[in-house]
């Protein structure tokens, strides 16, 4: 195929790369025809980049355009190679090909197929194989399958021609409940403590998968996440408001655990603009706290409590408990990383009564976890202590192991503060371990905070700056710059800890100025005091302007832990001074 694209381009261009004419003949599925057609229009435009033909065949909605050169003959010629092995195809098989046209996403799993058709799996596997063996299907591995893309426009445009009106219905509908329901049985594993959407049965010819166990629901989720993102988005295209906001809503509890959030957040968008369309209240609520809890995890706190709060009027407005409750723990965790520890307090103290009153055991354990980090950043180490291990007691209980790793990451930071340094380095080690086992990136990177602290506190210096930087490498690809600052500090505080005070004073101003960028005050105090700290020997004056402008930002928190901070930072400056 590289070989014809060179013959016929020879002499009326620059040498073009092998791999780019390599990608060029994948994409017209080495069909001499086709390959003909794209090598004589980069020949007519002698100065367009192969890459930006590459790109015109990769945009399906101009695919026919891009290989046509003017000639309506040779463009027709291309069709003609299709038609000519689609018209051989039994009737079973092409009406196959011509629905798989319909699906979302490039590539497909067996089952999706067989949702399409509203066939059996096995009857379907007998007609991929057909499709497979005329060059029309690719097998990409066992029981996945892809288009090339001129093929999938094909497919798609004969659906249009040849099919059905309702049939096409019929089919896109199925698969987009396939899709539903199947994501609706991953969360039963990924997130089962979250709330399910309650679905209508699915229709006649669409069976949902089920997962044995986690592991299987997230290699399923892993797969199938980009395809879920835009069975979404075809699906409000296509008019279907409820099937998008359940899908934006299940797909939220049911993604890949180390996906980044702003990959959901524009399926959220379109689901929340679903129920605002259907004047669906509680949908509204639902979808405003899934943006809750996205926006904060990448820093936009402002966004995430207005949401919240919103949230919160609706489920007090249709008088649901439990609905209020989430939004109070939500709202005080927006609080907590705001460091408004009084007000945060007060909401969890608040969605504590509520979940008990609800008899919701597995968020009392969650929202009690969280009144004990706010006692804990508040330096009430005793007050967080029992609390968190009443969390663990009753998450271990219900068998959470997400719940038992977050109070097992905070319960090892309180050990390290207390002097308990062997016992935090096993307890972080525990949630670490729990992290891994769920393959969750984000609480990986945070928990490998604690573990990272915990290994400097015992002279495990080199293994803390390892774990430092993964978590810092996690985090800046989930979008949380606010925990990756941390992750640096924990690497500055290793650095001096092993007499490099140069380079901890390079990952301090690193970490100063992300939390400053965020408007996190209280953390990029935290900074410019330990900046200060690996500046002092070196150059004081730089050290005291650093101390000195540390205490101005600290100037607004009264709490334990803050007020002791500020007679510490007092201290260095009259010592130095």
């Amino acid at each position: 195929a590289v070989a014809l694209l060179r013959a016929v381009t020879a002499g009326y261009r620059p040498e073009d790369d092998e791999s780019k004419l390599t990608e060029l003949a994948r994409l017209c599925a080495r069909l001499p025809l086709a390959l003909r057609i794209a090598a004589e229009r980069a020949v007519s435009y002698p100065h367009m980049r192969l890459d930006d033909l590459i790109a015109d065949l990769r945009d399906e909605s101009a695919l026919w355009d891009a290989l046509s050169t003017g000639d309506d003959e040779e463009a027709g010629a291309v069709r003609t190679v299709f038609a000519w092995s689609y018209r051989a195809l039994p009737d079973q098989v092409a009406r196959l090909f011509r629905l798989l046209g319909l699906h979302p996403g490039p590539e497909f799993g067996l089952h999706a197929a067989a949702a399409l058709g509203g066939l059996t799996p096995s009857r379907t596997r007998q007609l991929l194989d057909s499709l497979v063996g005329a060059h029309l299907l690719e097998q990409t591995t066992p029981g996945r399958y892809q288009f090339h893309d001129l093929l999938r426009a094909y497919a798609a445009d004969q659906a249009q021609r040849d099919g059905s009106y309702d049939d096409r219905q019929a089919a896109f509908r199925r698969v987009l409940e396939w899709y539903l329901h199947t994501a609706d049985a991953a969360q039963n594993w990924i997130g089962p403590a979250e709330n399910r959407v309650r679905l209508a049965p699915p229709m006649e010819g669409v069976r949902p998968l089920t997962f044995a166990d986690y592991d299987a629901a997230v290699d399923w989720s892993e797969r199938e996440h980009a395809n879920l993102l835009q069975v979404a988005r075809t699906a409000i295209s296509a008019g279907y408001d409820e099937l998008t906001w359940q899908l934006a809503v299940v797909l939220a509890n049911s993604q890949p655990p180390s996906a980044p959030v702003t990959d959901w957040l524009e399926v959220g968008r379109l689901g929340l603009a679903a129920t605002e369309r259907l004047g669906d209240r509680p949908a509204q609520a639902r979808l405003l706290t899934e943006f809750g809890i996205g926006y904060v995890r990448i820093n936009r706190l402002d966004d995430s409590l207005e949401s919240h709060r919103r949230a919160l009027e609706i489920w007090t407005e249709v008088d649901d408990r439990l609905g209020q409750a989430h939004s109070l723990n939500l709202i005080g965790l927006v609080n907590l990383r705001r460091r408004r520890l009084d007000d945060a307090a007060r909401h969890f103290e608040r969605a504590v009564a509520a979940f008990r009153e609800q008899g919701s055991a597995h968020w009392e354990a969650t929202t009690l976890a969280n009144l004990a980090s706010t006692h804990y950043h508040a330096g009430r180490l005793t007050e967080a202590q029992q609390a968190v291990r009443r969390a663990l007691e009753m998450h271990r209980s219900l068998e959470s192991k997400r719940g038992e790793g977050n109070a097992l990451r905070l319960l090892s930071d309180i050990q390290r503060e207390r002097g308990e340094i062997e016992q935090a380095l096993t307890t972080a080690n525990e949630a670490v371990e729990i992290a891994l086992t769920l393959r969750n990136h984000r609480l990986e990177g945070f928990w490998l905070i604690a573990l990272g602290n915990a290994q400097r506190a015992a002279g495990q210096l080199s293994e803390a700056l390892a774990s430092f930087q993964r978590s810092a490498t996690l985090h800046r690809r989930l979008g949380d710059r606010s925990r990756e600052a941390l992750a640096w500090y924990g690497t500055g505080e290793t650095f001096y800890a092993l007499d490099r005070h140069g380079e901890a004073a390079d990952f301090h101003r690193q970490a100063a100025s992300i939390h400053h960028m965020l408007g996190d005050t209280w953390h990029e105090a935290l900074d410019l005091d330990a900046l200060g700290v690996s500046l002092a020997e070196e150059d004081p004056e730089a050290a005291r302007r650093h101390w000195t402008k540390a205490l101005g930002l600290l100037a607004d928190y009264d709490d334990p832990r803050a007020v002791e901070i500020r007679r510490r930072i007092e201290r260095r400056i009259t010592s130095d001074g």
